[in-house]
């Protein structure tokens, strides 16, 4: 697929609803005018970039239950086949507006090809004939639940601006648009609660409703497979424009850039990963588990593996006997409705940072290091984790700098190999300075947060807050 293609599939988008007519040569005439050799549905392409992108909290997500129903599945599939080309979209805008040449690195370039191959996809997917007998019972709720699954509009996080995480506006010289694109934010009555619909499962669904909701997930874990290593790829076309530019640090337009972009990411992810997980729910066993989030994640299981983990690294990195020790303290009955995934990430990634501190600190030589200590409390509304080390801290005036990608400690940042291909990011002990910004997304994601108090000459705090309550919402509207 190239990439001019997908241009003239982005230009059409923003035009509004096209019609299904062959592409003349006249620029401005195309720009009006639909490919035959793809098809979008009716109100994909005023959605794109007229409507703002609705947030989904963790209670939403779980409503479907352990084994949602066919029809149920293919109304989230509904959902999921028009919302995330929104996303895709905006995102591939965004990377193809990007300033100062960065939108000309080959692996920016790449990872932008990705998402235009994973809206074509997913446009491109055919819906199944149904009979209107059965597209009348879909469009009907459950009766046996009625209104009851309907959760109330979820919450706002307090630690996140409104707006924050909104895509910037485009470069088409439209400033009446809602950050999304161009043109005024419509408000969908409902939005936020059109994830989730039970169907009437009064009687059997037809076999074709099966086969489109396995197909749809067949599509889906193609398109997550082909994103696996986005981030890094990204990291690697930040390195690219960085040593082009001769540049030491990104400026506050490429942060806010890449803090929308990773916490869209999180997003498209975790919405697939989901619906994936649901389709292939029969299979799983655990009765705690509704796709990939946990009813019951269990804090101090979590927490004492993401110890292990990071002491493991540690020593591998610094060829140590034994690593700085880990205090954990922890209620071992705390659990909460979370994203077990979500909480390892973030916990391996502060704890590694506050070992690497220790260990540079006080010298690799040392026979006995100060302990780390982890501190966990469980209020009514947060489970808060403190990490607290004997690390040295750091300066005051480096602060802001701790939340800046690309920016690193480390004497010089190590290259990723451009073919780099993993399920996640995964970065070495430090040098990419990616440890606590993305922590950060993942904690404010799903209404948390991650806070850092640094007493220089000493150690460093770091505050990890978890919403227990489940119902504040995504952050891009």
């Amino acid at each position: 697929m190239s990439w001019k293609r997908s241009e003239r599939l982005m230009e059409t988008i923003k035009v509004g609803n096209p019609p299904h007519d062959a592409i003349t040569a006249n620029p401005r005439v195309a720009l009006q005018q639909l490919s035959g050799d793809w098809s979008v549905s009716s109100s994909l392409a005023v959605k794109c970039l007229s409507n703002s992108i609705p947030g989904v909290s963790l209670r939403q997500m779980v409503q479907f239950g352990e084994k949602p129903s066919t029809g149920t599945l293919f109304r989230a599939s509904q959902f999921l086949s028009e919302e995330l080309p929104i996303r895709l979209a905006h995102r591939v805008q965004e990377l193809n507006d990007l300033p100062d040449g960065l939108n000309e690195m080959p692996s920016i370039c790449r990872v932008r090809d990705w998402y235009a191959q994973s809206f074509e996809e997913l446009v491109e997917l055919p819906r199944p004939q149904l009979s209107s007998e059965i597209k009348e019972r879909l469009l009907k709720p459950a009766k046996k639940s009625g209104d009851k699954n309907l959760m109330s509009k979820p919450t706002q996080n307090p630690s996140i601006r409104t707006g924050q995480y909104r895509s910037a506006p485009t470069s088409n010289g439209n400033h009446n648009g809602n950050g999304n694109g161009n043109g005024i934010t419509k408000e969908v009555k409902g939005a936020s609660r059109r994830y989730y619909v039970a169907a009437d499962d009064g009687q059997d669904w037809p076999p074709e409703l099966g086969a489109y909701n396995r197909k749809f997930a067949d599509t889906l874990e193609k398109i997550k497979r082909r994103h696996d290593s986005v981030v890094t790829t990204v990291a690697q076309g930040i390195l690219e424009w960085k040593r082009k530019r001769q540049r030491m640090h990104i400026d506050h337009n490429i942060q806010a850039f890449l803090d929308r972009f990773y916490m869209s990411r999180i997003g498209i992810r975790m919405l697939i990963g989901q619906h994936i997980a649901l389709t292939d729910q029969r299979s799983r066993s655990d009765p705690n588990y509704v796709g990939i989030i946990c009813t019951k994640t269990n804090v101090q299981e979590l927490a004492q593996e993401a110890i292990e983990n990071a002491r493991f690294v540690c020593e591998d990195h610094y060829g140590l006997f034994d690593a700085p020790k880990v205090q954990l303290v922890c209620n071992p009955g705390i659990n909460f409705m979370y994203v077990p995934g979500h909480l390892s990430h973030m916990l391996f990634e502060t704890l590694k940072n506050s070992l690497r501190a220790v260990v540079e600190r006080h010298g690799q030589e040392k026979e006995a290091f100060p302990v780390t200590k982890v501190i966990v409390a469980e209020g009514k509304e947060d489970i808060t984790i403190k990490i607290s080390d004997e690390g040295g801290g750091i300066p005051r005036s480096s602060i802001p700098l701790v939340w800046t990608y690309m920016y690193t400690t480390v004497d010089q940042t190590p290259n990723l190999d451009p073919d780099f291909n993993k399920n996640d990011f995964k970065a070495p002990m430090a040098g990419f300075g990616y440890g606590l910004p993305i922590s950060r997304l993942y904690a404010r994601y799903f209404g948390g947060d991650l806070k850092l108090i640094s007493m220089e000459g000493y150690g460093t705090d770091v505050y990890l807050h978890l919403n227990r309550l489940s119902s504040s919402s995504e952050p891009l509207q």
